[in-house]
């Protein structure tokens, strides 16, 4: 009898780094083609769709945690300077010196609706 050639089981996919938990996702042809192209745009070697879906994850949410841009303090004095001439130009001449002032504070400053729930204002 002849001795039997033992075939090793290929591998299926990448190893596990550590065991997640499975999402099943349904993803429709435009989208598919879209993870495709995205694919063929990595280096050699390239992922699987799992492993291409994993990056992107990781690229949103790294993307997501990004905070907002604020300005310096000097282009927001600016803005303010070229806020109060507008609204010079804009106030009614016959108004009294102390109407002005009110009127354009409130301008500048806005609704103490809005100042209440702006998001850039410390409290």
């Amino acid at each position: 009898m002849k001795k039997q050639k033992v075939i090793p089981r290929k591998k299926t996919g990448p190893t596990a780094t550590d065991k997640g938990e499975p999402v099943v996702v349904r993803m429709h042809t435009p989208q598919l083609k879209a993870l495709d192209a995205w694919i063929a745009h990595q280096k050699p070697p390239f992922p699987s769709r799992p492993e291409a879906v994993r990056r992107l994850v990781e690229l949103a949410l790294a993307n997501s945690k990004k905070q907002p841009v604020r300005f310096s303090e000097k282009i927001a004095a600016k803005a303010m300077e070229l806020a109060a001439r507008a609204i010079d130009g804009l106030m009614d001449p016959s108004a009294s010196a102390d109407e002005k002032a009110v009127g354009k504070r409130r301008l500048l400053q806005g609704p103490s609706v809005f100042r209440e729930v702006r998001a850039d204002q410390e409290k």
